[in-house]
């Protein structure tokens, strides 16, 4: 039988009469004899009551909580930035470099195309631009007692008979005519040489050097 005796109906736990040996020490007596049941006055709060925070204090936790954040979050954020940033200026000053490019390109074919216009234009109403061609030809070459062919359009070779005939025929040339050649242009043959001077072959010498390719030919 257990030293224990029963608690009698209605008597509280833990105000139970102790029946065992009153000279044992605290620190020898079991878990369940050392139990006292628990205060529920503590801090003032009575059983089943618990303390909620007020409006007041969770709006100063979440205001706490933003700023930690903000302040763990900015030196990244501000850095990202600053990487999107100079991401973004690489691709303006990339796309700005291309629009220029661009740009100056057509200008240069629009100016080709003006060009080209206006010389085709010149070459009908002003035909005497021929004889400027005829002596900057001519003085390429050396000095030629025979054998030396002038070859032009027939109208144009009428032209320079009447201006230059007499020059050229004491430098040794000698005027032939073609009806190929196109009028404004000229071809200068020797011995050992040949100079194709037509409107087209100098435009392409024109363009080339400006490192383009357009056709002397005026689109229809």
């Amino acid at each position: 039988m257990s030293e224990f005796s029963v608690p009698a109906r209605g008597t509280p736990v833990g105000t139970q009469p102790f029946h065992g040996d009153p000279s044992a020490a605290p620190e020898k007596l079991t878990a369940w004899q050392r139990w006292e049941a628990p205060n529920l006055q503590t801090n003032g709060l009575r059983a089943g009551e618990v303390a909620l925070p007020t409006a007041a204090q969770i709006e100063e936790i979440q205001r706490q909580a933003r700023e930690e954040g903000f302040r763990s979050g900015h030196a990244e954020g501000l850095q990202r930035a600053l990487q999107e940033n100079r991401r973004l200026s690489d691709l303006i000053g990339a796309l700005e470099t291309q629009i220029d490019e661009k740009v100056a390109r057509e200008l240069l074919e629009l100016s080709l195309d003006v060009a080209r216009q206006m010389l085709h234009q010149a070459l009908k109403v002003n035909p005497e631009l021929l004889l400027g061609v005829v002596r900057e030809a001519i003085a390429t070459l050396p000095h030629y007692n025979q054998g030396a062919h002038l070859v032009l359009h027939p109208d144009d070779a009428t032209l320079v008979r009447e201006r230059m005939g007499e020059q050229l025929s004491h430098s040794g040339w000698k005027i032939f005519e073609d009806a190929r050649i196109e009028r404004g242009g000229a071809r200068l043959e020797t011995a050992n040489s040949q100079i194709d001077a037509s409107p087209e072959t100098r435009w392409k010498r024109i363009v080339a050097a400006l490192g383009q390719e357009a056709s002397w030919l005026i689109p229809e």
